[in-house]
């Protein structure tokens, strides 16, 4: 009893390891017959069995294609391809294909007819092209004949090459095993003009066959002179688009600046000690930046000033919050636009606006009817930002980068040549923003100290991967014979981020004001024997100080202003004690020591901007998607590509 258990178990067991092997999908046999013709047109036949078990073989199997091909001189070409018929188990079969990563994909059955289990046989014939490598001293096939992109192992692969009539092979060889390996498990044989290459162990999963025949120079016709021109247009449509685009942009953009972005003859700037035409700090910051800067919360902050400077509202610089609250003095009919949007938005509510992290959606919407409201005033006036004529250029320059991509051969170093320039300019632009506003801000020196650290330590990194990016790119672009169209790509983006710093101008009106502003940004950094020596300047005070001091925010020059102030109060004839006494009465915050006012009053006024900004609401998370990718030696030459079951 106990030796028939046995039995039955070993029995089971077999039959356990007999069900595992019938359910394991593989491709039995892969058999390619390639036939060349005279003319190096190559017509491949492969007949592939394979183990069908509804695993991943569920309707079919799918071939890839490359369409692309390295020749003799190393330069990667698009090869012809024409699919001739699609044979399941001797029986012509539905197909479909679609265009992949330079290639195709060749799918064999119909999504609605799945296969019954068991052995089938798949025949894929179709012609190729371009395929024949020419050198000084002979002809030669380099052909990848699995490709080694299969997902299944394949028990046996074979193929067998017909030469054209009256040609000899010189010399055979044959390689196996994953992309770049130089196993040689195949043997050989030559029999009349047929060559056959049959594998001597299995294929793994992503391991290939390929084949290379050397023939004797002139065995196979060389291309004509009118079939070399259309080749090298094919060849060369990238970089021939890249350069167009780029002459083109550069000359819609010439053209467009004429027209409209030449700055106006500007006049002789002499410094002077106040704003011109009586305009308030907020304007004086959106006529310098030619727009706003700080996303407009130094102007705002200038206006806050202003307003505290004229008795409107009082500053409370608390620790971890700015306090803006609206005293009994009356509006003027007059206020500026910018200020006026300011005292209202104080005044309803409640008479004081509360500026930190509870209070930020409440801080955004002020902000954003500030500059909605100056924008409505001031837009176009002082200034045209010309932006239509940058769309324009910008959508004319994708144009021809997408062109590029539609007609170029997407492999790994033309998407990199043409990407790279693009992301490299938007990641050092982005980054130039930061770090600028970064040195912008202003605090105590620990912290002017820590930025000037941050700054250098990001400035050495970033030139230094700049230097290892351009140096990748230019490799590449050497080695895949690419230069011009990375010279196309890159003029492309560069004339792209010149002209969008240039088509701008500002109006006559606005170059007039613009004199004015670089006259008072002198006058406001003039050292104090310099400022002295000016024929009519009004002598320091505080009311001097306090006057200009928003202005000072706004031009961003608040620090040299400050420090003026500080100089001044220190020499005046109470020396100490007046600097410890006075206080201004628009403003309460922190204590500060003798001679320190101007240093903690710019300081303070320069970090307005930051404040409101660290009290705005984080913006709303976006979910990030990536993208990844998948030479004698296995892998190598013509042909191969790879499949799999669907």
């Amino acid at each position: 009893m106990k030796r028939l258990a046995t039995i039955l178990g070993f029995l089971h067991l077999f039959l356990l390891l007999a069900v595992t092997a019938r359910a394991e999908e593989v491709i039995k046999t892969y058999q390619s017959a390639i036939m060349m013709a005279k003319n190096g047109l190559l017509t491949v036949s492969e007949t592939i069995t394979a183990n069908v078990e509804g695993n991943q073989i569920k309707r079919g199997i799918y071939r890839d294609f490359p369409m692309t091909f390295v020749d003799d001189s190393g330069r990667t070409v698009r090869v012809d391809f024409n699919l001739v018929s699609v044979e399941r188990d001797g029986v012509s079969e539905p197909y479909h294909t679609e265009s992949i990563d330079g290639g195709i994909r060749i799918y064999t059955g119909d999504k609605d007819v799945f296969l019954p289990d068991g052995e089938h046989t798949f025949r894929i014939t179709y012609e190729t092209g371009r395929q024949i490598r020419y050198f000084d001293d002979h002809d030669e096939l380099y052909w990848n004949v699995t490709g080694n992109g299969w997902v299944f192992p394949i028990e046996q692969a074979s193929a067998t090459v017909t030469l054209p009539p009256g040609v000899k092979a010189e010399e055979m060889a044959v390689f196996t095993g994953g992309q770049g390996s130089k196993e040689k498990n195949a043997r050989f044989t030559e029999m009349g003009s047929q060559l056959v290459f049959l594998t001597t162990s299995p294929l793994g999963a992503y391991e290939g066959l390929t084949i290379a025949v050397k023939m004797p120079k002139g065995s196979i016709d060389p291309p004509s002179v009118s079939q070399q021109r259309s080749w090298w247009l094919q060849d060369n449509l990238p970089p021939i688009l890249a350069i167009t685009g780029f002459a083109v942009a550069a000359l819609y953009y010439s053209r467009m600046w004429l027209k409209v972005g030449r700055d106006p003859a500007r006049g002789v700037v002499v410094p002077r000690w106040d704003a011109p035409d009586g305009i308030s700090p907020a304007l004086v910051n959106y006529i310098d930046n030619k727009g706003f800067s700080g996303e407009g919360w130094t102007a705002l902050s200038a206006a806050a000033l202003n307003l505290a400077v004229q008795g409107y509202v009082v500053l409370e610089d608390l620790k971890n919050s700015l306090v803006i609250t609206r005293t009994a003095k009356t509006q003027p009919t007059s206020l500026p636009t910018g200020e006026a949007a300011l005292l209202s938005a104080v005044q309803s509510r409640g008479g004081k606006l509360t500026i930190n992290r509870e209070n930020g959606p409440t801080v955004q919407r002020v902000g954003m009817d500030f500059r909605g409201a100056m924008e409505k005033e001031h837009r176009n006036k002082y200034y045209h930002a010309n932006t239509a004529y940058v769309v324009g250029g910008i959508a004319l320059s994708a144009l021809f980068v997408v062109a590029v991509f539609v007609a170029g051969i997407l492999n790994e170093s033309t998407v990199l040549l043409v990407l790279l320039p693009v992301l490299a300019s938007v990641f050092i632009s982005l980054l130039s923003v930061s770090l600028a506003k970064l040195l912008r801000r202003r605090g105590s020196l620990f912290a002017r100290i820590g930025a000037i650290i941050v700054v250098t330590f990001f400035g050495f990194f970033l030139i230094a991967a700049a230097l290892s990016a351009l140096a990748a790119v230019i490799s590449t672009a050497l080695s895949s014979h690419q230069v011009p169209l990375l010279l196309g790509i890159g003029g492309i983006v560069l004339v792209n981020i010149l002209f969008f710093y240039l088509m701008g101008a500002p109006t006559p009106l606005g170059s007039k004001m613009m004199d004015g502003i670089d006259g008072l940004r002198q006058y406001l950094t003039l050292a104090e024997k310099e400022r002295m020596n000016m024929a009519g300047a009004p002598e320091m005070s505080p009311q001097h100080f306090e006057k200009l001091l928003p202005y000072a925010v706004a031009l961003g020059v608040e620090k040299p202003w400050a420090d003026t102030f500080d100089r001044w109060l220190l020499a005046a004839a109470a020396g100490a004690a007046a600097a410890a006494a006075y206080q201004p009465s628009w403003y309460s915050g922190q204590a500060f020591h003798s001679g320190s006012f101007g240093d903690h009053m710019g300081g303070f006024a320069g970090s307005m901007a930051n404040t409101m900004t660290s009290s705005l609401p984080p913006p709303p998370k976006s979910s990030s998607s990536g993208f990844s990718s998948g030479g004698g030696f296995s892998g190598g030459g013509g042909g191969g590509g790879g499949g799999g079951g669907w």
